[in-house]
């Protein structure tokens, strides 16, 4: 019983949406009827600005971590009960009780979750992602790629049990869908470009 309140807590804790909430703060306004329309780190840089990305980009990513290590310490380290946390707490992200189940992509718990949970692939994704994103000035595009590659480094990396690896796995292909949008719009040259310092 105990770790499964892990699982709701994950999710719960999963479902705060920061990027909503501090632009509301800061603003007034609905980071939802701005950008992209998602409440994630991305489109608050774009609309609201740097400082405020930053704040929700690094409580999402804390969410996530939060999350597998509440799993953690009520389930003794058990790999599935964290595996488990990592994937409730970003559907959590995507599907927020508090916004009537309509969140963002779940990148930034993602990174937090595995962080926590296989530390030293999440790393190699992540740089990964910055070159990437450096290659093609597109997060999105860094962020399917980074996505992907999790599952392989983990395996290559950690040899962690099975249930983490198919945690990956499931994962990265919840990430990468929660972007076919933004599959859709690289694909037909469209997609918004990013600089480093000049967002745009």
């Amino acid at each position: 019983m105990t770790p499964l309140i892990a699982l709701i807590v994950a999710y719960l804790v999963g479902g705060i949406p920061f990027g909503y909430l501090l632009v509301r703060w800061k603003t007034g306004q609905d980071v939802r009827e701005q950008g992209s329309g998602n409440i994630g780190a991305t489109n608050v840089l774009r609309t609201t600005g740097r400082s405020v990305a930053v704040a929700t980009l690094l409580l999402d990513i804390a969410k996530g971590a939060f999350a597998v290590w509440l799993a953690d310490r009520l389930s003794g380290g058990s790999p599935l009960w964290m595996s488990l946390a990592a994937l409730a707490v970003m559907a959590g992200h995507a599907f927020p009780v508090f916004l009537k189940f309509q969140g963002g992509k779940a990148v930034a718990s993602f990174i937090g979750a595995f962080l926590y949970l296989t530390p030293i692939p999440m790393i190699a994704a992540l740089l990964v992602f910055v070159i990437v994103v450096a290659a093609t000035h597109q997060i999105s595009m860094g962020s399917i790629v980074a996505a992907g590659s999790l599952p392989l480094a983990a395996w290559l990396i950690e040899h962690p049990p099975p249930i983490v690896i198919l945690a990956t796995l499931v994962a990265a292909v919840f990430v990468i869908y929660r972007h076919r949008a933004n599959i859709d719009r690289i694909r037909s040259g469209t997609e918004s470009s990013f600089r480093f310092g000049n967002p745009r």
